[in-house]
């Protein structure tokens, strides 16, 4: 499988508050715009109810237990192992976009972790699971500044 999970994070793992992101850093949006277009993106009900709108070219895909109706054009499953065998199904990477709850379930069968790490704490309700160092090569990509919020693009590799 061809797992990918992207995400911000704060100094402490922190992703969010409220359903909504922490931090607003327009040219790390188009990086998560660059690393996701044209691509099937996974989340959850709470993720998918925090975006303004479908974004656009790329095909969302929501895990969840509840029954719900959803826009047809979102797949829907409602177990890791239904998402599991249709990602086994296709030859492409998927990008996993959130929130917590998903990540803490997809990091085991992720292959590849895009992360943005943002120099600062803040106050959450969500967080991205702990990278544990000893699984995961890491490679440096880029280092930025935003109004003084110093932060940087990492790619984390399965070893």
């Amino acid at each position: 499988m061809n797992i990918t999970l992207i995400a911000a994070i704060g100094k402490n793992n922190e992703l969010g508050k409220d359903s909504k992101l922490l931090w607003h850093i327009p040219e790390d949006l188009n990086f998560f715009k660059a690393n996701t277009m044209n691509k099937k993106i996974i989340m959850g009900i709470n993720t998918l109810n925090s975006l303004p709108k479908l974004l656009p070219g790329r095909k969302h895909i929501v895990l969840t237990h509840r029954n719900l109706e959803l826009d047809p054009e979102i797949l829907v499953f409602h177990s890791i192992t239904e998402l599991l065998a249709y990602i086994k199904s296709l030859n492409e990477e998927v990008m996993v976009i959130g929130g917590g709850q998903i990540y803490k379930q997809m990091i085991e069968y992720a292959n590849k972790l895009i992360i943005t790490k943002i120099d600062e704490t803040k106050e959450a309700d969500t967080f991205f699971p702990k990278i544990n160092n000893n699984e995961w090569d890491r490679e440096l990509l880029s280092e930025h500044e935003y109004k003084d919020i110093k932060y940087k693009h990492l790619i984390y590799k399965k070893k």
